[in-house]
């Protein structure tokens, strides 16, 4: 009876040792789902539907011993898979499936978009997370160190992948290595085996009607013993950002010890038709009773198409054509926001109007910025640093999605941002008063974006007008800097050549006004001023009279001179602050309006005074004065700013201080 026993015992442990599945297809399957995903009538496992900044997993639901202990050698195993990622956006998709080992079905705590249904920001890169994974990524995120918006990535509990190549294959008898572009619509098959004899993963990619190339896509050698606890679930996640995306899985085999069983691609489910059905034309054949009829109907279209063609003229010049997907189609434009009327105006300011608009195609809602500009040799070189701002990418930024180009304006598209903008929880008795909690979030994350805007991209990219009014807020009350239209992007290691003035009074650093030359320091500055007036709810410069201003760097430093800052913060603050965020708060703004631009700190040590990984210096040691944290009144600002407040009244604090046509003819 006991050998009966041990019998049994041995016998169940290696048929859960040796599990083995193979889905052709998942109608009536049993998985464990979560999310969006779900199962079409068909039988095609639908992982996200058209929904935005959504995520859906779907794992096998028994746990599957990895080892034979907790302290064990990871076994080997296999496992291969057909799937599809179709976009309602041909030029865009987001934001990608993997193929996932976890200690936990449904992934509790994961985010969309970049994060892939997989991690959330505070848990990513943790060696807790016990995660293997195998990402097929349709967007490049820069915080990831992602090589592409179309590669392979072996991710080992986070998603800075271990290794990570371009989507393709290497076909058979020396064809050399195939693209694939993962968000075709198009099937493809995926392999994905651990050794755990020699430790090695391989990921091999190939469309469904190419055998198992030889030689894999990605390898690594690395042992999961580590990583991997004694049981694990295995399955998919995917997500979307702002683009509709359906990420399917079609069929799915797997095994433990052993080979997966190839899929039979006949047997699988038929995906959805891309594309809508083709129209049936109209042939029409001429008669002599018609004739005159139809010379009419000739005439009245072309008057229409005429009308029509000058009502949609856009200027598109040779040296456009290489900038592709970033040029929208003005009449793409004209349709989403409703032939730009005035219940789709967002705001207007010295630069133009914006206007909320839906995408037609896509369902993407967007804001439109309509600028003047005289077209000149200068728009090359704008445009060309647009479109190198569109690539930036960061949670605290504003995507710039492209432009237009029409007659004597230029067309900016920005993702929508369904709070607006910050100024206005701020002054003139807001609605809604944000509390010191959200404040201290936004202030982080203008410094985030600012930090890497300054060292984080390929390029410096000085922004040169940051203020609340061109800092946004999602649906979450998440910071997103934006307004790139006085951006200046330059090589690391070289020196700004900028010499216009540009920005917004109270916003300038004294230097920038008596040389005109943009650097980070003065976005520092201006980050100095923007910090002040979050935490005081006032402007950097306010009109307490015809002849007298207020002027918000000196307020707050007269607290501090008498030993009483956290009296300058905002009176409409409930009780319920941080009294040391506070005061690390006013005091950073202080520092950082510094009138010597070497006394101010970088954007990295910002970051680092905001998180409290390095301790703010005492503001006594630096050497400050009265004179030391002013507006430059004693280097000939003070001529120069009521010059401009005279013709400006009483919310010059709100005007950009170039005007638009300079920017946009050449003087950049």
């Amino acid at each position: 009876m006991f050998f009966k026993l041990v019998a049994f015992l041995l016998v169940s442990l290696a048929a859960a040792e040796d599990l083995s599945f193979t889905y052709n297809g998942f109608q009536s399957v049993n998985l464990s789902l979560d999310g969006v995903a779900g199962v079409t009538p068909n039988g095609l496992l639908r992982l996200t539907n058209d929904t935005r900044q959504d995520q859906g997993h779907a794992f096998y639901p028994n746990p599957v011993n990895f080892k034979s202990s907790p302290n064990g050698t990871v076994f080997s195993f296999s496992s291969t898979f057909v799937f599809a990622i179709r976009s309602e956006y041909a030029d865009l998709s987001g934001h990608g499936i993997v193929f996932v080992v976890a200690p936990t079905r449904g992934l509790p705590g994961a985010l969309p978009s970049q994060y892939l249904g997989l991690f959330n920001e505070g848990n990513n890169g943790n060696a807790t997370n016990h995660v293997f994974a195998v990402e097929l990524d349709t967007i490049q995120s820069k915080e990831f160190n992602d090589i592409n918006d179309n590669h392979v990535g072996i991710d080992i509990n986070g998603l800075h992948s271990a290794n990570s190549t371009t989507a393709g294959y290497y076909a058979q008898n020396n064809g050399g290595f195939q693209n694939l572009k993962l968000s075709s619509g198009q099937p493809m098959q995926v392999w994905v085996d651990y050794d755990g004899t020699n430790k090695q993963i391989s990921v091999t990619l190939a469309p469904i009607k190419v055998e198992k190339p030889q030689a894999p896509l990605l390898s690594l050698n690395l042992d999961l013993s580590p990583i991997l606890n004694e049981t694990m679930y295995v399955g998919f996640s995917s997500s979307t950002g702002s683009i509709f995306t359906s990420h399917y899985v079609l069929g799915w085999s797997f095994k433990m010890n052993g080979q997966a069983q190839e899929i039979v691609m006949s047997k699988l489910p038929k995906l959805p038709r891309m594309g809508g059905k083709k129209r049936s034309k109209l042939l029409t054949i001429g008669v002599p009773i018609l004739s005159v009829s139809l010379v009419l109907l000739v005439v009245s279209g072309l008057i229409y198409f005429i009308r029509r063609k000058r009502k949609f003229a856009e200027l598109l010049e040779d040296w456009e054509l290489e900038y592709g997907p970033q040029r929208f189609k003005y009449k793409e434009l004209y349709i989403a926001t409703k032939g730009f009327k005035e219940k789709e105006l967002l705001g207007a300011g010295g630069f133009g109007k914006v206007y909320r608009g839906i995408l037609p195609s896509s369902k993407i809602e967007i804001a439109v910025k309509r600028v003047s500009h005289e077209s000149r040799q200068g728009m090359k070189e704008f445009i060309a640093e647009v479109v190198s701002i569109g690539r930036l990418r960061h949670r605290n930024l504003v995507p710039l999605l492209g432009y237009c180009r029409r007659k004597g304006e230029l067309l900016l598209v920005y993702d929508y941002m369904s709070n607006g903008s910050l100024d206005k929880y701020l002054y003139d008795q807001p609605v809604v008063t944000l509390n010191w909690s959200q404040r201290f979030r936004v202030i982080r994350g203008v410094a985030s974006g600012l930090f890497y805007l300054h060292e984080g991209w390929e390029q410096v990219v000085i922004h040169r007008d940051v203020k609340a009014s061109n800092v946004l807020l999602d649906a979450e009350l998440n910071a997103r800097l934006g307004d790139f239209g006085l951006a200046r992007l330059y090589d690391h290691g070289t020196d700004p050549q900028t010499t216009h003035i540009v920005g917004t009074l109270g916003y300038l650093a004294p230097e920038h006004t008596r040389s005109g030359r943009a650097t980070t320091s003065t976005d520092v500055f201006a980050f100095g001023a923007f910090v002040l007036e979050v935490a005081c709810g006032r402007r950097p410069i306010e009109a307490h009279g015809p002849d007298q201003d207020l002027i918000l760097v000196d307020w707050v430093f007269s607290f501090w001179n008498r030993g009483a800052i956290l009296e300058a913060r905002d009176q409409n603050l409930s009780s319920e602050f941080v009294a040391e965020e506070v005061e690390l708060v006013l005091k950073l703004g202080l520092l950082c309006s510094h009138s010597e631009p070497t006394a101010r700190p970088s954007m990295r040590q910002v970051v680092q005074y905001l998180e409290g990984d390095i301790a703010l210096p005492e503001l006594s040691l630096l050497g400050l004065s009265s004179n030391g944290l002013t507006f430059a009144h004693h280097e000939g600002f003070d001529d120069f700013a009521m010059s401009y407040s005279s013709s400006l009244g009483k919310g010059f604090s709100h005007s950009s201080y170039a005007a638009e046509s300079t920017l946009l003819s050449g003087g950049r």
